[in-house]
C-alpha cells in the first residue's frame, strides 16, 4: 500500500467531490466580472512581490484566474477542463485527485517566488489534468474542434512537445511554471512510467527471440544465395554429410560431401 492510499483511507472522507467544477465556475465568474469592466483578474492572480505585501489571498484566487482569451475559447477551454477533471476523479477518486491539483498549484505557488514581480498563472498546472487523463486513457479519441478524431496519447504527445519549446523559448516565470506542472506530473505518474518503459522493453525483447530467424539458402557450388535469387527453390542433399545446399543447376550435379569433407 502507497503512502497515498494510506492517507486516502485516513482522510479520504475530508476530500472535496467534484472539485473541477468549482474551478470552473471560479474561472467563470472571474472572466464574467473581467468581462463586465471589474477587472477582477487583477485582484486574483498570483504575484508573490504583492503576497508579501499583504495581500495573503492571492495564493488561494491564483488557482480561478481564467485566461485571457476570447468567449468562444474559454467556453471550450472550461468544458474540456471539466470533462479531464471529472474524468480523472471518476477513475482515481476524489481524495486522489485532490491530492494531485494540490501539489500541482502549490508547486506553482512556490516556484512564482523565484521571479516575485512576475504574475504567476495556473494554467500549466491546469493542463497537467490532462496530461494525467491522457496516461489514465491514452486510448480515449477526442475529436478536435468536434470533426478531427485523435487518440489523446497523440495530443499528450503534442503538449509534451510544447511544453519543450516553451520552456525553451520562454522567460523565467514560464519556465518555473512548467518545472511545477512537470513536477506534479512525475510525483504522480513516474512509477507508471518506469514501469510502461519496462513492460514495452520486455515486450520488444520477446518479439525478437520470437521473431523466425530467416534461412539464408547459399548453393555450396556456385554460391548462388536466396537474396539474389529470391524465386530460386534451392534443396539440401540427402547424400551429404551435413546440411549441403544446393541451387537447381547443381542439386544432381555436384560431388557429395563425405564426413571427413564437412
Amino acid at each position: 500500500m502507497t503512502l497515498l492510499d494510506k492517507l486516502d483511507r485516513r482522510f479520504g472522507r475530508y476530500a472535496v467531490e467534484n472539485a473541477t467544477l468549482y474551478l470552473v465556475l471560479g474561472q467563470g465568474f472571474v472572466y464574467l466580472a473581467d468581462a463586465g469592466g471589474q477587472q477582477l483578474t487583477s485582484k486574483t492572480v498570483l504575484i508573490p512581490d504583492l503576497v508579501m505585501r499583504g495581500e495573503v489571498w492571492r495564493l488561494f484566487t491564483y488557482v480561478v484566474t481564467p485566461p485571457a482569451v476570447h468567449p468562444l475559447w474559454i467556453l471550450i477551454y472550461l468544458s474540456a477542463f471539466y470533462f479531464f477533471g471529472r474524468t480523472v476523479e471518476a477513475v482515481w477518486g476524489a481524495f486522489r485527485y485532490n491530492a494531485y491539483l494540490l501539489v500541482g498549484f502549490v508547486a506553482t505557488a512556490a516556484a512564482a517566488f523565484a521571479a516575485p514581480e512576475t504574475p504567476a498563472f495556473p494554467f500549466y498546472a491546469k493542463s497537467s489534468v490532462f496530461l494525467a487523463f491522457a496516461t489514465l486513457l491514452p486510448d480515449f479519441t477526442i475529436r478536435v474542434y468536434m470533426l478531427l478524431p485523435v487518440q489523446a496519447k497523440w495530443l499528450a504527445a503534442l503538449t509534451w512537445a510544447l511544453y519543450g519549446y516553451a520552456f525553451y523559448w520562454g522567460g523565467l516565470s514560464t519556465r518555473l511554471m512548467i518545472a511545477a506542472a512537470v513536477t506534479n506530473y512525475f510525483l504522480f505518474f513516474a512509477g507508471a512510467v518506469v514501469r510502461g518503459a519496462k513492460q514495452a522493453h520486455r515486450k520488444r525483447a520477446f518479439q525478437q527471440r520470437a521473431k523466425p530467424k530467416k534461412i539464408a539458402h547459399e548453393c555450396r557450388v556456385c554460391g548462388l544465395t536466396q537474396e539474389m535469387a529470391p524465386k530460386t527453390a534451392f534443396r539440401y542433399c540427402s547424400q551429404c554429410e551435413g546440411m549441403c545446399c544446393y541451387c537447381p543447376d547443381h542439386i544432381k550435379n555436384h560431388e557429395h560431401v563425405t564426413k571427413d569433407q564437412a
